[in-house]
């Protein structure tokens, strides 16, 4: 009998990402957030949530992808990390998918860059695949170009 996972999906650029629900907080629209000076690109800012202050990650910098166009604003994904709480700001968000752990599969060799670093699997749906992420690794990564 095979085992069945729960992601959060959402959508930045042309790609379709995954985050195990487990990890995530809580998903919402746009806040303002605080610049923090002399922060890599990738760190969009600092949001207040509640009181509880929230590093903002632009995940199409760390994707290495082309800026957001036009005039919509991004969508927060707050994940839990053994740090604390970071946003992860993404494109759009999708809805909670129940996959298979029959389907899971190791990212494909066309997933280059910065991407395929952070891809921890695949699993093949109708017409996609959902690229699930390492919140580890993508939120360590950070760190490191932050001090780096």
């Amino acid at each position: 009998m095979t085992a069945n996972r729960q992601y959060c999906t959402f959508f930045v650029d042309d790609l379709f990402f995954g985050v195990e629900v487990h990890e995530v907080q809580e998903v919402f629209r746009f806040e303002p957030m605080t610049r923090v000076p002399l922060a890599p690109p990738v760190v969009r800012g600092l949001i207040n949530l509640r009181g509880q202050i929230v590093t903002a990650l632009d995940m199409r910098a760390r994707l290495g992808l082309m800026p957001r166009g036009g005039d919509t604003p991004p969508m927060n994904v707050v994940v839990r990390t053994d740090d604390g709480c970071v946003s992860f700001l993404v494109d759009e968000i999708g809805d909670v998918l129940e996959v298979d752990d029959a389907q899971f599969e190791r990212p494909p060799e066309t997933l280059t860059g910065v991407a395929r670093e952070l891809v921890r699997s695949v699993y093949k749906l109708r017409g996609r695949l959902l690229l699930v992420l390492d919140v580890t690794r993508t939120v360590a990564r950070c760190a490191t170009a932050a001090s780096g």
